[in-house]
């Protein structure tokens, strides 16, 4: 990983002020030196798996475009958790903030949003890249059939997937999250309105905001239902 822009620059401050106290590079002793290049090593991974699931889900899309007509994905965005946001949640988790500690106590490091349009369409995405015989999955929550209490909906899969570097294959893991564009509207809007604020929401609010996603879901269900109407009209006049 380098780090020759000012994006890159914040998040190398962050890792010294969070992984190694504070300390500026030219002040850290050769052993710490170390092992900031193994930190950098490791997102480098990270960002190595991102590029290989992404690639696998552009490939079905484009695929299933050719073959269905249509696209089943809207949209993919891809990120690696920042340096303050890892060590953060180290610490909630009761972990030593280290350089090990990341990929044994987090599966969440690199991220991959998949946006669908209609809600079958994230369960079609999911069992094709499953099947995929170098994915394994790890572990699968459904918050569409479970949604949260403030009814956030997604699909999460923790997968590992190899990544053959020069040194052989590392399997690293990453977390897939698979919604529609009307769940992700929802996710959106609540996360604006939960964490920039900073504040402890009120029951009342997580009621009002999950009324709201369930509004949200009843439309992803009719929307899907015209679409299937659609086609079937379509049928009928050939």
């Amino acid at each position: 990983m380098t780090w020759n822009t000012e994006e890159q620059d914040t998040q190398r401050n962050e890792v010294l002020t969070d992984f190694f106290g504070g300390h500026q590079e030219e002040e850290l002793t050769s052993e710490w030196l170390e092992r900031l290049r193994e930190f950098e090593g490791l997102m480098m991974k990270y960002n190595s798996a991102i590029r290989e699931v992404t690639t696998k889900l552009e490939v079905l899309n484009d695929e299933l475009s050719f073959s269905s007509r249509r696209n089943p994905i809207e949209s993919i965005q891809a990120r690696i958790k920042r340096p303050y946001s890892i060590a953060r949640k180290l610490r909630r988790l009761g972990q030593p903030v280290t350089v090990e500690s990341i990929s044994a106590n987090l599966n969440d490091v690199a991220g991959v949003r998949v946006i669908c349009p209609f809600l079958d369409d994230i369960y079609a995405i999911s069992d094709m890249l499953l099947k995929q015989d170098d994915i394994q999955l790890v572990a699968k929550k459904d918050y569409i059939q479970q949604p949260k209490p403030n009814g956030y909906r997604s699909l999460h899969l923790i997968i590992e997937i190899p990544i053959f570097f020069s040194t052989g294959k590392e399997m690293t893991r990453v977390e897939i999250q698979i919604r529609t564009v009307a769940m992700n509207f929802w996710a959106s809007l609540e996360h604006q309105i939960r964490y920039k604020n900073d504040v402890v929401v009120q029951p009342e609010i997580v009621e009002k905001l999950s009324a709201c996603a369930d509004r949200i879901a009843e439309t992803d269900w009719e929307m899907m239902q015209l679409r299937d109407q659609i086609a079937a009209q379509g049928k009928g006049h050939r």
